[in-house]
């Protein structure tokens, strides 16, 4: 890749079992936003261990912040703290990171939301 390109990794973990189907009506709506936002390149899931994590490369930084801020992925931000548990770490590269390293990046370099 000759230009850099901005990696979102999210990390979540459902808090109780009953709330399993309100975490993936949000997590699908926003992942089917994320997959149709102006400036989205990837977006993809996997879980491991249990955590349902997220990879997304986007254009820039600005573009997923626009993302970030509206639409289902907005209210899926309201009621996180009700629902789940998680980290995220984002950053810039010139290098698409493959699900063993995303999965490292997050254990190693995610902040607490």
């Amino acid at each position: 890749m000759d230009h850099p390109v901005y990696v979102s990794i999210t990390g979540l973990k459902v808090r109780h079992l009953w709330q399993v189907p309100v975490f993936w009506r949000h997590a699908i709506a926003a992942m089917m936003q994320a997959r149709a936002a102006d400036g989205c390149l990837r977006a993809e899931t996997r879980t491991i261990n249990g955590v349902h994590h997220t990879l997304s490369v986007w254009r820039d930084r600005e573009a997923m912040l626009a993302y970030l801020r509206t639409g289902p992925h907005l209210a899926a931000m309201k009621v996180f703290r009700r629902i789940a548990t998680g980290k995220v770490h984002g950053f810039e590269t010139t290098t698409i990171p493959g699900w063993d390293r995303v999965h490292q990046i997050w254990q190693d370099e995610g902040r607490s939301v």
